[in-house]
């Protein structure tokens, strides 16, 4: 029994401190970032002649905001001879029809602007970006997902970057059309306005690699052949490529200054779907390009960034093994005094979970007026993250094991404002159960340590076990609830149908 309990403290103390080598990280981020934040880039020069552009529109059964992106990108200030528009459809149902009228309405007005619609969606969106590409007029390529709303000054604020014949890609920040529609989707926007706002700057600007995210980008079509072109032997081809172009020695350029509106997954199942897709095609794309970024001739504070940037989602399998033990390990610990405790649990946890209230602080203080309202955010953020590590963990093994599957698209329904309706509409997420269940599950386990914990009389943990208790109990029910009201509506949806 003794060696069964020092095998849990070890890896419970293992496990921790990898942990905290990835909150030091997320440190050392921020670091970069108020470091480098300043140095603004600027165009080396502005075109005499503008260069001919290509927009591409990626789509895959988007029947609520096609209409949407489409008018906004042929709003876009940039001349018409000079400007092509490539709606690419791979859908199956109501948005074929309505894309294509679009186009043709837009055809009539005299816009160079087509359809190109595939029967099939082989290598799914890079492989549509590679069809669209391969007819392509532009010399540069511009990119917007479904879900996106760019501005009409796009074009004009990104392309003089490119007279730098170094520069590959240039990417600007996305925000959130429907930032604040429900707590989810506010959680949301702090996930990824920490990415946009401190990852993005902070690598870019402190010379290591960053990638351009599948939208709200424009390239230099030779980049892209000069990196290997689209590929889909994993779930993010953005990040894959990105890699495979800088590591040829082009230079990307991120104008976090500058956004790109996008709606933001209402549907928590849709959410870990989406999540999902990145941190399984992240771990793809580290085992696939990791080994030759490591042999490539490459300065060392690029290679190590790649592995933190790459490999960061392991730290989501890493949270389901300490999410277990830490129940036993406090039990076995108890006796411990509090000068103990303060020398070798509190430094960890500081290091593994403090690192995150700073990162998303540091963000929101750069974006918002308001910043200081996310600290009664952080919590519920840090549960979130919490909660996720069931779903991620999942992804994380399917890509070590080398286990295939579809590019789910994440469901769009035109969400913008806080009375807008999504539960009667198409496109609903995976009605899988397993997940949820053992997210459920360990949701019980921590309510079981929270009881055992204050009958024991065990103070010091409690808040963390509560944390845990909150994060996987929250995502379950969430999950429960979208996934049974979505089989409601389709059962009701068929029976009207047949009636």
């Amino acid at each position: 029994m003794e060696n069964l309990n020092a095998f849990v403290v070890m890896l419970y103390f293992l496990v921790l401190s990898i942990l905290a080598i990835f909150g030091m990280h997320r440190y050392y981020l921020v670091y970069l970032f108020l470091k480098n934040k300043k140095a603004v880039p600027e165009p080396k020069g502005r075109f005499a002649e503008l260069p001919k552009v290509t927009i591409q529109l990626p789509m895959y059964n988007e029947m609520y905001v096609a209409e949407r992106l489409i008018d906004a990108v042929v709003k876009m200030e940039y001349p018409r001879e000079l400007l092509e528009i490539q709606v690419l459809d791979d859908s199956t149902d109501e948005t074929v029809k309505i894309a294509s009228r679009r186009v043709s309405f837009y055809q009539k007005q005299g816009l160079d602007i087509s359809y190109l619609h595939r029967e099939n969606r082989e290598g799914y969106k890079a492989g549509a970006l590679e069809q669209g590409m391969k007819v392509a007029k532009g010399e540069f390529i511009a990119v917007f997902d479904a879900d996106f709303i760019p501005h009409k000054h796009f074009l004009t604020n990104t392309i003089h970057f490119f007279t730098d014949p170094q520069i590959g890609m240039v990417q600007m920040r996305w925000s959130h059309l429907n930032r604040n529609f429900s707590l989810i989707t506010k959680l949301q926007s702090i996930f990824l306005d920490g990415h946009f706002v401190i990852e993005h700057t902070a690598r870019n600007r402190s010379g290591r690699f960053f990638n351009f995210n599948g939208t709200a980008g424009i390239w230099r079509k030779i980049a892209i052949h000069d990196g290997g072109g689209w590929e889909h032997d994993t779930l993010t081809e953005d990040l894959d490529l990105s890699y495979r172009t800088q590591m040829k020695g082009w230079q990307f350029i991120y104008l976090p200054e500058y956004s790109v509106p996008a709606e933001l997954p209402v549907d928590i199942v849709a959410f870990k779907a989406q999540q999902h897709r990145w941190a399984k095609g992240s771990i793809q794309t580290a085992k696939k390009l990791l080994p030759k970024i490591f042999k490539a001739r490459l300065p060392l504070p690029v290679k190590m960034e790649s592995f933190f940037h790459l490999a960061a989602n392991i730290a989501y399998l890493l949270m389901v093994p300490l999410s277990v033990s830490i129940l036993p390990v406090v039990i076995f610990r108890r006796d411990l005094n509090w000068n103990q405790m303060v020398i070798y649990d509190v430094p960890l946890f500081l290091m593994a979970t403090a690192s995150v209230s700073a990162f998303y602080i540091v963000s929101q203080k750069e974006l918002y007026s308001d910043w200081t309202a996310t600290f009664k955010y952080l919590p519920l953020l840090m549960g979130l993250g919490i909660g996720l590590s069931v779903n991620n963990s999942f992804a994380v093994l399917e890509a070590l094991r080398n286990k295939e599957s579809e590019f789910v698209r994440t469901p769009k329904f035109g969400i913008e404002k806080k009375q807008d309706s999504w539960g009667t509409k198409k496109y609903k997420g995976n009605k899988k159960l397993l997940i949820p269940l053992v997210e459920f599950v360990l949701g019980l386990y921590f309510t079981i340590a929270v009881i055992i914990c204050i009958s024991e009389g065990i103070w010091l943990t409690l808040p963390f076990l509560m944390l845990f208790q909150y994060g996987y109990l929250y995502i379950s029910f969430l999950s429960f609830a979208t996934i049974f009201k979505n089989r409601f509506v389709l059962k009701k949806a068929s029976v009207s149908v047949a009636h």
